[in-house]
């Protein structure tokens, strides 16, 4: 295996072309140094240096492993410098885990526009995936953060989390609907009436969790379409197919051919979590942890 020690000893030799020089530019005297630059040879079967009386110069052999030895080096500082930044959290990976409410909230890109701003070299790599694959990709240790509707399990031994924000649910109507300027909305208006339903995107129960919500508010709504996410719904809704429920963060600056009206009586939000694994030693991690959290803090109205 190749002594770093003794290439930067060679290479040194190699540019003064004189051991002399070399030793004093090492702040080392000349017999190690001798000694150290005919180990290297020995070791690598190889002539480095034609030696005379008045000078050192290197063999054909000596010049081609001189380039490699350089090149060699320097990678070796930039490997160790990158090392002393990772310890510092200055730069390195970032795994994070997230799910749609994270982005059309604001919140995820926010905190990314934050990292990015205080320290650009760290690389983020964003993973879309359901609440229990990003825990175990905690447990793993594949990913560093998650971002999650629900809260990791109270018994879990290995994960934390902290609520961010609360994304109320408000009722979209088509503008042309009857029930849009209404002065007042009740329960047993919407029975009955058309709707978009959005799913959760992370099990197969959503629509009977769903259905049962409406039901103890006082209503059924006949389901006509289901919407992988907000924004379809949205688009449907404004088309006249139907009525629906979605986050405020969705129509913070109004939609097209959309009436949003606020329900005291469904009071119920899209919640978002920040998970993450309790050993984390990375100073980064714990930075965007903090950014993000910071982030949920800010969200305003949303937060409950």
């Amino acid at each position: 295996m190749l002594d770093l020690r003794q290439l930067r000893y060679f290479v040194a030799v190699a540019e003064e072309e004189h051991v002399g020089r070399a030793a004093d530019r090492l702040h080392i005297s000349q017999s190690p140094l001798s000694r150290q630059i005919a180990q290297l040879e020995k070791n690598l079967g190889l002539t480095l240096f034609e030696r005379s009386q008045q000078r050192i110069r290197l063999t054909s052999d000596g010049r081609v492993f001189l380039a490699e030895a350089t090149a060699l080096l320097r990678h070796a500082d930039r490997l160790e410098n990158l090392g002393r930044r990772l310890g510092r959290g200055d730069e390195g990976g970032l795994c994070v885990g997230y799910v749609s409410d994270a982005m059309h909230t604001g919140l995820l890109p926010t905190s990314l526009r934050t990292l990015n701003e205080g320290r650009p070299g760290i690389h983020v790599a964003l993973y879309a995936l359901t609440a229990a694959e990003q825990f175990e990709g905690l447990r793993q240790r594949s990913l560093d953060i998650a971002l999650v509707p629900e809260e990791p399990p109270a018994d879990d031994p290995d994960l934390c989390g902290e609520l961010l924000l609360e994304d109320p649910l408000l009722l979209a109507l088509p503008s042309g609907h009857p029930l849009a300027d209404a002065a007042e909305l009740l329960p047993g208006d919407l029975d009955g009436l058309p709707w978009v339903a959005v799913e959760d995107g992370q099990d197969h129960v959503w629509r009977d969790d769903f259905v049962a919500a409406c039901a103890a508010a006082g209503f059924t709504p006949d389901i006509r379409f289901e919407a992988p996410e907000p924004l379809t719904a949205l688009g449907l809704v404004a088309s006249g197919l139907g009525a629906a429920f979605v986050q405020k963060s969705m129509v913070r600056g109004g939609a097209t051919g959309v009436t949003v009206r606020e329900l005291p009586w469904f009071p119920r939000s899209v919640r978002l979590w920040a998970v993450w694994h309790r050993i984390d030693l990375r100073p980064v991690v714990a930075s965007f942890r903090a950014t993000v959290l910071a982030a949920g803090a800010d969200t305003g109205p949303q937060v409950r």
